[in-house]
Parts: structure tokens; sequence; C-alpha cells
């Protein structure tokens, strides 16, 4: 199976350029062997490399690639397949932009390509060249911003309460906070509903008969909001997972969330409800007028998991949340994805031009963070910062750089 990859990189300090040429004339031995052909061009800071070859060749050169020094900041751009290659003769040849003028550039390019149809502007491959000599598709992040510069401080700023259940409660909540790492502040603190074993919510839901999902999912909300309260959250927000049609189902829903609230002695402007967008809602008339009297009692809505589920832009364009939380499946590895960074970066901009807040949702690596920060995301949930806690809040671990 023919395999392509198109990754960009930056020029570590200190590489001289006869070490690149070095670099390239023993990747083009090692590339042969492998039957691996591709093309770099370099501009005097950024690489754009792409790799030909049997799938399993190409994985593991890029893993080589990946560990070198010589380069950072290294992104995947390209997964694709093909039935012919687009340069078959090079094992590997460095094209130094900086030799050629800009408009002479892509023809140099399409000179040396070797597939038996002739290599076309409509070609992706050709696409992400194109942008890449024009001077589009650089890293955001600072070139001197490495994960080593950062280190974590953990402070606890809530009182440890008892997390021994009541007898009388039908289900634990672990609490988890989202925070803005640069501020040193808590932004919310999510209650994640757990079995009355402290187990997933999966198995409370499964345990529940089917007809009393929606009620009990609902009811579960006074356990989470008096445990907040007991834990001393004061003004701080809360936010409150709940399944969409529970709020269509149960007669009377935002009036009984709205009692749960003030029989706990907090406010609806503190709470926020997080629906998710991987549950089909079937009555969605019905449910836009339940969002309607949320907003108007003063609670704030969030769509949770923006996409993992298949609803979220038409969800998006019926209701507009005061907050969106992108899915961790779209966060891992961000720094070195670029399909992602190009999705997150279109939700950012969507998000701004209607004044919804982002959440990044499943936060583990320094690298994550500093890449989403630069990417104009503030707020994070996720265990490089604090992971949940049953019963409690754990404290924070607060990015600091270190001194030099």
């Amino acid at each position: 199976m023919l395999s392509t990859l198109i990754y960009r990189s930056r020029l570590s300090p200190g590489v001289t350029l006869p070490g690149l040429y070095q670099l390239a004339d023993k990747a083009r031995v090692n590339n042969a062997s492998l039957e691996i052909t591709g093309i770099l061009l370099f501009d005097g800071d950024y690489f754009l490399q792409i790799l030909e070859g049997p799938l399993s060749a190409v994985n593991t050169l890029f893993e080589h690639i990946c560990e070198d020094p010589r380069h950072y900041h290294i992104v995947q751009l390209m997964r694709d397949y093909a039935s012919a290659r687009r340069f078959g003769n090079l094992g590997m040849e460095l094209l130094d932009l900086r030799d050629h003028a800009q408009e002479t550039v892509m023809q140099t390019v399409l000179q040396h390509g070797t597939s038996k149809y002739q290599l076309s502007y409509d070609d992706r491959v050709l696409k992400f060249i194109e942008t890449f000599v024009t001077g589009g598709g650089r890293d955001d992040r600072p070139a001197n911003d490495d994960a080593r510069q950062w280190h974590l401080v953990s402070e606890a700023r809530f009182q440890t309460a008892d997390d021994t259940p009541s007898d009388s409660a039908p289900c634990q909540f672990a609490f988890q906070p989202i925070v803005e790492p640069l501020k040193r502040t808590i932004s919310s603190l999510e209650a994640l509903i757990r079995s009355p074993s402290g187990g997933p919510a999966q198995d409370y839901f499964a345990s529940l008969p089917p007809e009393k999902l929606y009620e009990a999912d609902l009811q579960s909300k006074y356990w989470a909001l008096k445990q907040a309260k007991k834990m001393g959250i004061g003004r701080n927000k809360i936010s409150l997972n709940l399944l969409p049609m529970s709020l269509v189902v149960v007669p009377d829903a935002v009036d009984i969330l709205l009692d749960q609230i003030a029989r706990n002695g907090l406010i609806p402007d503190q709470v926020i409800v997080e629906v998710t967008e991987d549950e089909v809602i079937s009555r969605f008339d019905e449910f836009e007028r339940a969002m309607r009297q949320l907003r108007c009692s003063g609670i704030s809505l969030a769509i949770d998991d923006f996409g993992a589920g298949f609803a979220g832009l038409s969800l998006l364009s019926r209701f507009q949340p005061d907050k969106l939380k992108i899915d961790r499946s779209l966060i891992t590895d961000i720094h070195h994805d670029g399909p992602k960074q190009a999705i997150v970066q279109a939700i950012i901009t969507c998000c701004s031009a209607m004044e919804i807040g982002i959440v990044a949702e499943g936060v583990e690596k320094i690298e994550e963070w500093r890449w989403l920060e630069a990417a104009g995301i503030q707020r994070f949930q996720g265990y490089l910062f604090a992971r949940p806690k049953l019963g409690g809040i754990a404290p924070v671990a607060w990015p600091y750089r270190r001194e030099s």
C-alpha cells in the first residue's frame, strides 16, 4: 500500500546549512533502501517534507524523524494513499527555497514530478507545497516556547470535604476544575456523576430502569449542588451535566432545577448546564424552549464534548451556548496534528464570531496546553492541571516558567 505523509517542522538553533545538505545526502541513501521517495523544502527556518512509500516503512521513518533534535515543532499535515508516486526518482532532495525566485519554485517542484499523470494544482500535495512556498501554514507558537521551560506547582483552594456519601444519596460526584492557567484562576467546577460505589457514570445509568433514566438524571443534580455547597465553593460556578432529553421528558424540569439550586443556598448565575451533542434530541422544539427558560432564569449553557458526536454544527446553529467544550479527541497531541489544528482553529474562529467561550477538554501535556494557548484558548480542563476527585476538589497544578 503506497502511503503519502506530509509534515512541517522548524530548524533547531545551531544547525548549519552544510549539516543540512549532509543530512539530505544520508537520507537519500537510507530512504532508497526503504523504498521511500519524496522531497524536502526549506525556507531558512521551516521544513516541509513529503514522504512516499510502503505504509510500514513511512511510519517507521517518521518515528525516527520525530526524535531528531535538529528540528522541533513537528506537525503532521496530511496522511493519504495513492496509486502512484509523485516524486518517484528522489530518495530525498533538499530544495532550498532561498535559491529560487518565489514565482519559479512551483515550476521547479512540478519538474521533479514523476507520476504517470501530470502533477496539477488540484492535487492536495501540491496545494500544501504552494501554501508553504507562499509563506502560509507556519506555527503560531513562539520559537523559544519549550515544554521543558515550564513546571507545575500544586495548590489547594477548597476545603477538604468528607467524601463519604450520604446514606440517602443515589449516586456520588467527582469534581474537576476548569482553569485559566496563566491567570491561575478557577473558571468553574464540573460535577461528574458516579455510581454509588464511585464507578463510572455508565454504571449508574445502566442500573436505572429506562423509564426512570431522565428523572433520575435530573434529581441527581440536587446531590451535586449539596456537595458543592459543603465544599465551600463560595461564588465559584459549577457545571452540571444533563442528558438533553431530561429537560424535555421530565415535566417542569427547569423549575425542579431552580428549586434544587435555591435549597442549597446557591444562585442560578452560578450554575452552568452542560449538554452533550452525542445524544439524539428527538423533540428539538421542546428542548429549545427549555433552553430559553434556563437562560431567562440566569443559568448558563454549554455544549460538552463538541466534536465527538454527529450533531455538533446543527446543534450550534439552532442555539448558541455561552460556552463550548472541545472534546479531548480533538485535543490529544494537537501540537503534532495538522488536521486537528485546522479543525480547532476553525472552531475558535466560529466561536469568536458568535462570542462563545471555549474550553479545551482532556489536556494532559504541557505541549498541548501551549499550542492551544497560542491559538487563543484560555480555559482548560484535564489531568495536566487537576484530576476529578470523588467527593472533593483536587489541588490544581499551576504552570510556572522556570527561571533561566
